[in-house]
């Protein structure tokens, strides 16, 4: 009787059936009714012809919309901030559009 090598196809040697998926770090954000949302980070960007701002691009989990903040290291902690300059948050999306567009290629 020949033994019969269960494997998921993976090349991993696991004994189970699974997708891989590449792992996303992930942030938690606590909304203004103290609601957790848990997201992944596609990216930290500066946007061309905005000085001393870096950008966030994050992915809800449970959803597909893109979430874009302000964001800025002070310390260990991480704040993020809402865009409210339509201006500015037109400009970041183009650059986000554009930076996303570069990763997939």
């Amino acid at each position: 009787m020949e033994d019969k090598e269960l494997s998921c196809g993976c090349g991993c040697g696991c004994e189970h059936d699974h997708e891989h998926e590449e792992e996303m770090d992930t942030i938690t954000l606590t909304l203004d009714d103290d609601t957790e949302l848990e997201c992944a980070i596609l990216g930290v960007f500066d946007v061309e012809g905005i000085e001393g701002k870096e950008y966030i691009a994050l992915l809800p989990l449970e959803d597909e919309t893109v979430l874009i903040y302000e964001y800025k290291e002070v310390g260990d902690d991480v704040e993020l901030t809402l865009i409210e300059d339509d201006a500015e948050f037109e400009k970041v999306s183009a650059a986000f559009d554009e930076f996303f567009e570069e990763e997939e290629e």
